[in-house]
């Protein structure tokens, strides 16, 4: 069960609006032009028995019986076969309520969590299941897509919103790809977990915010442009911002970060938010997002086919944003503060040298061997600063090593962390979320490749052969400051192909946004159910 799910009884926000300026709880009659009414529905079917007739979920026989007078039911069985996983049948005027009727496959009834995949496979089939349905009812440009839950408010709610969502802002309007309401279909014969709807489009629209930061183009995305995104995107969110210039990080001693920045005319900037959830006495949460909004690897120039994608090296920043955002809309019962370095990392006169040294004003000092290694030079400095806040934790996601492809594909994230308490929280998230993380080795091993030499403390390449990924996350537990620190590697889920998740069109992915929003709630979930039994909770939503 989704720790999310256990905070529904919070007061949660009547809209689901982020990034796309669009109301999901508008009426057909609304419309200028005449409107079109589609629903999804789900059926179970046994993949390996070919006899199988199929049966529908509780609110698709309902509708079935209700509505068709048994007739759907017959018409999917005429058409055949029956739709297995994430296949979808369309049927037409069938009844007056909606003109398109959309029959998705969610595969076995009995699926569940697999020990062996780390994933809640029932949970990914209703995403899969879903956004197959919605594409498919958006192709036909059906105006109002109505989705039934699946047996899962929350996941249905997810796929429903990230399925239908494109990237399409700077395109032409009469080209552009219709983009369908989303609504929850209800059942008056069926209980309605409103609240589940509305939490998962809450995680749904964050992804969707970090997708959309994520595919801006660079000339419209610098780190001031940036800043002035997020100021006007959190504008009455409950989140404070706060926007530092470059002589605010000289008088912070963030020789690293400034080092990075040098190579470029655009200015860095340096980013504060912070939520208040909670008493003011209770330590925050410190979220550490990496923001180089283009990085084309310095005098270490990357590969051209590299140089496409590095508008999304600021992933990290776009994420914690989001995540931040969300968690406000939930209101949950947690203080937040958020850190975002935000520079541009180019080929420039004044850029950074390999050989250079770079003093820490923790008293190290950092030899730099690789230009291209930057995404730990960016974060260090924010790792040192957090200490001012006396963080419960630090969690940093960033896109530093992109040797973790070739290891995961893009299947999970990488993480480093110090505390198996974080490991468990954050593999559970991933488990409901479907972006599922693998941890990876903190050795002291790695440790001494970034230190092995003796001119200077570390360097920013470990001196072994390979192992790139852990030294980085080696080399940033060299600047930590005391307590429990998680490091998320997210450069190979950066991109979506389209086709591993359906619920995600090819392009940029917004990973691992949802779970991190997903983490988070887990450290307030015991308290508030503690709280709701004692009574001390106003659960009404008034």
């Amino acid at each position: 069960m989704s720790v999310l799910r256990a905070l529904t009884q919070l007061r949660l926000p009547r809209s689901s609006q982020f990034f796309a300026k669009r109301d999901y709880s508008a009426k057909p009659e609304q419309c200028t032009s005449p409107p079109s009414k589609g629903l999804i529905l789900g059926m179970y079917v046994d993949e390996h028995d070919f006899e199988d007739s199929g049966t529908f979920t509780r609110a698709g026989a309902r509708y079935n019986e209700h509505n068709t007078n048994g007739r759907l039911i017959e018409l999917v069985r005429l058409a055949g076969p029956i739709p297995k996983r994430g296949e979808v049948r369309i049927f037409y005027d069938l009844e007056p309520s909606f003109k398109t009727v959309a029959v998705c496959g969610l595969g076995n009834e009995c699926l569940g969590y697999n020990k062996a995949e780390k994933l809640d496979e029932s949970k990914e089939a209703i995403r899969i299941a879903v956004s197959s349905g919605c594409q498919a009812l958006q192709r036909l440009e059906t105006s109002f897509i109505y989705v039934e839950d699946m047996g899962h408010a929350e996941t249905a709610s997810e796929a429903a919103n990230m399925s239908v969502w494109v990237n399409q802002d700077l395109k032409n309007p009469k080209s552009r790809v219709f983009i369908p309401y989303i609504n929850m279909h209800v059942d008056r014969g069926i209980p309605c977990d409103s609240d589940g709807w509305r939490i998962g489009a809450i995680k749904a629209e964050a992804q969707n915010l970090t997708r959309a930061l994520q595919e801006t183009p660079s000339n419209r995305m610098t780190p001031t442009t940036f800043a002035q995104n997020v100021v006007q995107l959190l504008a009455n969110s409950g989140v404070n911002v706060e926007v530092k210039v470059k002589s605010w990080a000289k008088a912070q001693g963030m020789t690293s970060f400034l080092t990075v920045a040098k190579g470029s005319c655009e200015p860095p900037i340096f980013m504060e938010l912070s939520y208040y959830g909670a008493s003011s006495k209770e330590r925050p949460i410190v979220l550490i997002g990496q923001g180089n909004t283009f990085d084309c690897g310095g005098l270490a120039l990357k590969h051209c086919k590299t140089l496409k994608h590095m508008r999304g090296d600021m992933t990290g920043a776009a994420c914690v944003v989001a995540t931040c955002r969300a968690i406000a809309s939930l209101k949950l019962p947690v203080n937040i503060r958020v850190l975002i370095p935000l520079s541009e990392h180019m080929l420039g006169c004044n850029a950074m040298k390999p050989g250079d040294v770079i003093p820490m004003k923790n008293g190290k000092s950092i030899e730099v061997v690789d230009a291209r290694k930057e995404g730990p030079l960016v974060l260090v400095d924010a790792l040192l600063y957090a200490e001012t806040y006396g963080p419960k934790y630090i969690v940093d996601v960033s896109t530093s090593s992109s040797k973790v492809l070739s290891a995961f594909g893009q299947v999970c994230s990488a993480v480093y962390t110090n505390s198996e308490t974080l490991w468990q929280r954050i593999k559970n998230a991933g488990m409901h979320t479907g972006d599922r993380l693998w941890r990876l080795p903190l050795w002291n091993y790695f440790t001494q490749q970034i230190k092995a030499v003796e001119h200077v403390d570390v360097q920013n390449v470990g001196k072994g052969v390979g192992g790139e990924s852990c030294c980085q996350a080696a080399f940033l537990r060299e600047f930590l400051p005391c307590g429990k620190w998680m490091h998320i590697d997210a450069s190979n889920v950066m991109l979506s192909k389209g086709d591993d998740y359906p619920y995600l069109r090819p392009g940029m992915a917004g990973r691992p946004t949802r779970t991190l929003i997903e983490f988070i709630a887990q450290s307030c979930c015991k308290k508030q159910q503690e709280a709701i039994k004692a009574g001390k909770l106003d659960v009404t939503g008034s």
